[in-house]
Parts: structure tokens; sequence; C-alpha cells
């Protein structure tokens, strides 16, 4: 059967965002259709009529996607058709494909488009394999060539270039996976459009396959377009364990994660984490751009970014003619490094805000909204950080919102939590004016230690500070002792025997612990020296 002038576009009603992303190709079809002179035909695929247009499909979990028609018409459908049969109510690639591939044949349309998703892949590849036709893959746009014929914009080179692609022979019908980024869905075409029903009379299940379980993968409410911070990674980072470093440098910046082409097709990102020419246009106040080539297609979507942070272990690589700041280092290596760093800045600040002078209702809420940034970030849920504080929900809820300000045992909790040694709480002009103490004389207790407090006037304070020096090789006392409260210990000088209950532990200089008063414990200098501790106690 000759070519008819028809442009057929996969409508997935799965879910609405997936029902999103093939009106996406269907806009970019009906532009297409603009030069071509064909009608664009939505076609999906459903268990059976659903009133006013609308999906619902209790078993799969969908969201209502209503008005399809309405929708397919405002974004450039000449027709939405219905392929209907009791056993689509359970999407299945092998059905939908077994039911298409005759229609196409029947049919001709000039074209049948896909959306670029693991299950359009899969049924575009199945269709035009069953017709014996020509695939265009990963297509950016679609346009008409010098001669009418249809001619995919497509990605080559692992994303160096970008190729003009058309079929062998224009006498079939031809198939494309289209990107269904890079333009946002609006109702752009005010017209009506006519709605038909196939019903299929022959799709065979097959009962060697069946669905085992599924569900809906929760929809994040994280907006990559209008984040502050993007860390983005590439095709250099190798393998989806070093992308998870990505992840986690973004998460100590509270920022967000982003991806290059290629470790989105390897599956270590979602699809619409895409940024570039196939993906997504993003304008944060800084992005990092981590093992990425800087190919054209990537750098088109981040030129409008304030701050570019480029890293890559090739100093010649083309991402740093456009980086603000250029680190030349490998990354699996480097970022661990650095997103250590940085969480020992973000506790600092945290403690510089929970410790200011002028703390107030609206120094707590501050630090409210700062706790629960960290923990967004972190992915941790509220039970979460009550569990790893030794808090309530409630608790924890109260100091986001300001209503409760928590204490210092709090902070060493989370700091611990969070991977920081507790000791960030301590400024480096803190340090060094304890380090600077000892020339003063101390306080003699006992003929092997001395002590100084450092908080002077709190002896009623629920938080106290001590500078103590034990004599070489001497107990702090003769037996292990327990209090109220909490302790945290900080070795500035010598070595440190610490036994806590029965167990004993060895801390050197820039070491610290923290631990519940009550356990039994004991300090022991370790060192030829004085060994100097700064000791500070918490009780209720």
């Amino acid at each position: 059967m000759p070519i008819t002038n028809e442009i057929w576009v996969f409508g997935d009603l799965r879910t609405r965002p997936l029902f999103d992303l093939s009106l996406r190709v269907l806009e970019k079809s009906a532009q297409l259709a603009e030069s071509t002179q064909d009608r664009v035909v939505l076609f999906a695929f459903r268990a059976a009529p659903a009133e006013s247009g609308s999906l619902v499909s209790a078993e799969e979990g969908c969201e209502h996607v209503a008005d399809i028609e309405d929708l397919a018409f405002a974004n450039g459908a000449d027709e939405v058709c219905f392929l209907e049969h009791e056993a689509f109510s359970t999407p299945m690639v092998y059905l939908f494909a077994n039911a298409l591939s005759p229609l196409v044949k029947e049919k001709s349309p000039r074209l049948v488009t896909f959306p670029m998703t693991d299950f359009g892949r899969d049924l575009a590849a199945r269709v035009s394999a069953a017709a014996e036709a020509g695939l265009m893959a990963h297509c950016v746009s679609l346009k008409t060539g010098r001669s009418g014929e249809v001619v995919g914009v497509c990605p080559s080179w692992g994303g160096e270039v970008i190729c003009d692609i058309s079929f062998a022979s224009h006498d079939i019908t031809g198939f494309a996976t289209v990107f269904p980024h890079g333009m946002p869905v609006e109702k752009k075409y005010a017209k009506a459009g006519e709605t038909t029903r196939i019903t299929i009379s022959d799709s065979p299940v097959d009962p060697r396959i069946r669905l085992v379980s599924s569900h809906l993968v929760p929809v994040s409410d994280e907006d990559l377009e209008s984040a502050k911070t993007v860390v983005v990674g590439g095709a250099g980072l190798g393998t989806s364990a070093n992308f998870a470093k990505v992840r986690e440098l973004a998460a100590a910046l509270s920022g967000q994660v982003a991806a290059t082409r290629p470790p989105v097709l390897d599956h270590w990102v979602e699809e619409d984490r895409l940024i570039g020419q196939t993906g997504k246009t993003i304008r944060p106040e800084l992005l990092i751009s981590v093992a990425t080539s800087g190919a054209v297609q990537y750098t088109a979507g981040i030129m409008d970014a304030g701050t570019i942070v480029a890293i890559n272990r090739d100093p010649s690589a083309p991402i740093f003619s456009i980086a603000d700041l250029g680190i030349v280092a490998d990354a699996p290596t480097f970022l661990p490094l650095l997103s250590e760093r940085i969480r020992k800045t973000v506790m600092r600040k945290l403690a510089d805000a929970v410790c200011a002078e002028a703390a107030g209702p609206s120094s707590t809420r501050r630090v409210g909204e700062k706790i629960s940034a960290l923990r967004k970030a972190n992915g941790w849920s509220v039970e979460k950080i009550a569990e790893v504080t030794g808090q309530t929900p409630e608790f924890i809820t109260g100091v986001e919102s300001g209503e409760i300000s928590p204490p210092v045992a709090f902070f060493l909790r989370l700091s611990t939590a969070y991977g920081v040694d507790p000791g960030v709480f301590l400024r480096d002009e803190e340090k060094a004016r304890i380090r600077d103490q000892r020339n003063q004389g101390y306080v003699n207790r006992t003929r092997n230690y001395s002590y100084q407090t450092l908080t002077s006037g709190a002896d009623h304070d629920h938080l106290r500070a001590f500078m103590i020096a034990i004599e070489p090789h001497h107990d702090h006392k003769p037996v292990a002792y327990k209090h109220d409260g909490e302790e945290f210990i900080y070795v500035m000088e010598g070595k440190l025997e610490f036994t806590l209950d029965s167990k004993v532990h060895t801390l050197n200089p820039g070491e610290s612990i923290h631990f519940h008063s009550t356990i039994p414990h004991k300090l022991k200098s370790l060192s030829s020296d004085i060994t100097r501790c700064l000791v500070i106690l918490y009780t209720v």
C-alpha cells in the first residue's frame, strides 16, 4: 500500500507525566507535519472506553489523564485513535507491538514517532522490525530535507556532533524515537479533531509473560530548572558507583543532580535530569560540571549559569573554556574530599547560627530552616533524623519550625550522623586560643592533672567547657566515674587513652569522642608529654 499522508504519535497513558512526554513528541511531530502537509494522529492503548476521555487504572496506580482528546488537539493532533482490547489493562510492550504492527502495514503512515523512554524505545524497535522498516533513534528534532523527505536531527559520536539522518527508502513507513525534553507542554493549537476507536480482535496473551508487580516511582518535588545549585555528572565518571559521588556532592551543597546524555542512557540517573540541547536548559547560581567533556550539545543548556566550576582530569577538555573555575583532578578521587570539606563547612555555619550571641526567635527560626534544608538535601525523613539524634519526630518538627531551640547534644549527634567530626564546632581561632592557654596557670586538683574552666560564671548553665591537662603516663582519676548529662572530649595535644565502660579508645590530637556521661569512663595520658583535652559537658 502506498504511503499515506499521516504521522502517528504514540500516546503513553500509563501516568500523567508519561503522557506529558507524549505531548512533547506530539508537538514536534505537528511541527514536522506543517512542512509535509500530513495529518497527525495520536494513538493510545486502553482496555475499554473511558468517559470524557479520562483514563483510570487503579491497578497501575495511574493518575487520571483527563480530557485526553482536548490535550492532544491543543498540542497538534488532528485525530486521537484508541486501540482497545481487554488485555491492554496491563501495559505490556509485546501486546502493544502485536496490535500495532498489522495496523501500520495496513494504514501505511509516513512516520510513527515514540517518546524516548524505555517503553517507547522497546515498542518502536519491535514494530519497526516487524515492518522491516528503518528506525531513527534519539532524534532531537524532526524536519524535512531538500526533497521533502523526513529528516531526524540526532546526536552522534558520543554527543560530540549533531547529524541529519533520513531513511534509505521513502516508500515505506519510517519510525523514530524522539527526545521529549527541550520544550514545555503548552496548548499552542486552537483546533478541534476527531476521535476514533479500533477494537483489536486478535491480541493473544503469552502465558509465559506476566506482570509480577508494579508501583509508581514517587514524583520528586525537586525542580531542576529553578535550583540555585546544580551538580552535573558526565560520561567520564565511568560507572554508576562513581556517579553516586556526584549525588553525594549535590546533597552536601543542598543542590540538585543533573547529567549529560551518556549517564541517562546508561540508567545512572533519571531522564528528567538530562541537560543540554536534548534536555533542559538551567540557570543556577552555581553549576559544578564533573567529568563532562564540554560538547556543545551539553553546554548549550548551561550557558546562563552564574558561576561554572569544571572538574576534569583532562586539562585540554573543552569544558574549561567556559568555566569560571577549572579543577584538573580525577573526579572519583577528588569528589569525596570536596564533599567532606563542604559538609564540615555546612556544619560550621550551622554551629555559628546556633551559638550566635544575639540569639532570639528569629535566630532559632533560621537554625530550624538550615536543619530542614540539611535533612532534605540528604534525603532524610523527619523520623530518620529523630532516630539518629535520639529525639522524637515531634521534637524535630518543632526545631525546624523554629518553635524549639535544640540543645548542643542534638548538634553533636547530628554532626556524627552527617559524617562530620564533632570537632568542627570549634573554630580555628577557638582552637588557637585554647592552645595558647597552655601558657597560663591551671588550677590544681590532684598531683596528676589540672583543669581550667573556660565558661567562667556558667556553673549553673547546661553547657560548660573545661581545659584538662593530664600528666605524662598518668590517669585523670584513679577510678572510673560517671555523672548526669553528655560529654564531648577533643584532644588538643598528646595522646589519650579513654575507657568507656570496658571499651578502650585511643585518641590522637584532632580526634574526639561524644558519649553519655552516665556510662562509667576514665581518662589516661599515654604520651611522654602533658596531654591536653577540651571537655564540653552538657547536663539537662
